[in-house]
């Protein structure tokens, strides 16, 4: 019995969406359609078969796709001009909310989703450099993550869109950390955060009210590349400085990776009871300038996205947090952003 998934991967240089199969632990190359120039970040309504793109000309926008499994074809049905473009996008209420965050206009919001049409936003924030927005798995809870401001702030989320802060309103990161990318566990109970400048990942524990409590956290960055901090407006390619990226859960929760583009490394985390960070357990090479990575719906395999190669790594997973590349696999200019999808 075969265990098929789609894996989407957005590629902003060229303007396009690639679809992948990832069948028996092997990707095939199903579908590259050009969406838009700009095209990065996406999220996926899998029920309705629906894709909410972001791309930047002739101005920002985010346009709706549907997506036809079988063929991989992406279809544009609906498209809203933004003042600014997006860094991330996501969903909450089974899909009748879109999440936005808006790194260069440094604001988030949230739309309200009638037959993939956005409606007038309905909730909106300002902080520095918002890189990152999530709900939590019921959609109860906005967490807007603000690299400039070092903070995440957090608010109640209704069914209309509209938000309102908690007490407090934000929570801090460590000063000068660059906080990047929030994801939830899968019960809601924990967040975990990447830095991009520090190269930690932070847990937060989730009160029953929704708000965040700061907890340990571990450095994810390769020791032996010997990179430095680095700092909001620094060129950390070439001044070789740490550059965190993304970070997903992995083998039922148990494992946590996170990446690193300078070195251009994937680590793993063990994940102990109650969420609680342990250690890296190990690290390993991947696709030149991991960007964005996405990780199976069994989380034994990741696909990472490598904005300097132009393609994608499959990474197994091990019990242990053993890394291990089995794949690489073209798939436009500078891919920064996956997503898998059922088949």
């Amino acid at each position: 019995m075969t265990n098929a998934s789609l894996v989407l991967v957005g590629n902003p240089q060229g303007g396009t969406i690639s679809v992948l199969r990832l069948e028996e632990g092997h990707l095939t190359p199903v579908l590259t359609t050009f969406v838009g120039e700009g095209c990065g970040t996406f999220a996926v309504d899998d029920e309705r078969r629906l894709v909410y793109a972001a791309t930047t000309a002739p101005r920002p926008a985010v346009v709706t796709l549907t997506l036809d499994p079988a063929s991989g074809a992406l279809t544009e049905i609906a498209r809203t001009d933004i003042p600014d473009k997006l860094a991330y996008l996501s969903l909450a209420r089974q899909g009748t909310l879109l999440l936005g965050a808006s790194y260069h206009g440094g604001w988030g919001a949230v739309w309200p989703i009638s037959d993939g049409s956005l409606g007038i936003a309905s909730g909106r924030v300002e902080f520095p450099h918002v890189h990152c927005v999530v709900a939590d798995p019921a959609g109860l809870n906005a967490y807007f993550v603000s690299l400039g401001g070092d903070l995440i702030a957090q608010y109640a989320l209704d069914a209309r869109g509209e938000l309102r802060a908690l007490v407090p309103g934000t929570v801090a990161a460590p000063e000068g950390s660059g906080p990047r990318h929030l994801i939830l566990s899968a019960d809601g109970s924990q967040a975990y955060v990447i830095t991009e400048f520090s190269g930690e990942v932070i847990r937060y524990a989730r009160g029953v009210d929704g708000a965040l409590s700061a907890r340990e956290s571990v450095e994810i960055a390769d020791p032996a590349a010997a990179l430095g901090r680095s700092r909001l407006g620094a060129d950390p390619a070439a001044e070789r400085l740490i550059w965190g990226a993304d970070v997903h859960l992995a083998r039922g929760g148990d494992l946590l990776l996170a990446t690193e583009r300078t070195a251009s490394t994937v680590a793993s985390v063990a994940v102990g009871e109650g969420g609680i960070l342990g250690a890296v357990v190990a690290r390993a090479s991947t696709a030149q300038q991991p960007r964005g990575f996405a990780v199976s719906p069994r989380g034994d395999l990741a696909v990472i996205a490598g904005e300097a190669s132009g393609g994608v790594a499959l990474v197994s997973v091990g019990p242990d947090g053993a890394l291990r590349t089995v794949q690489t696999v073209p798939t436009g200019h500078g891919p920064n952003w996956v997503r898998f999808v059922s088949a």
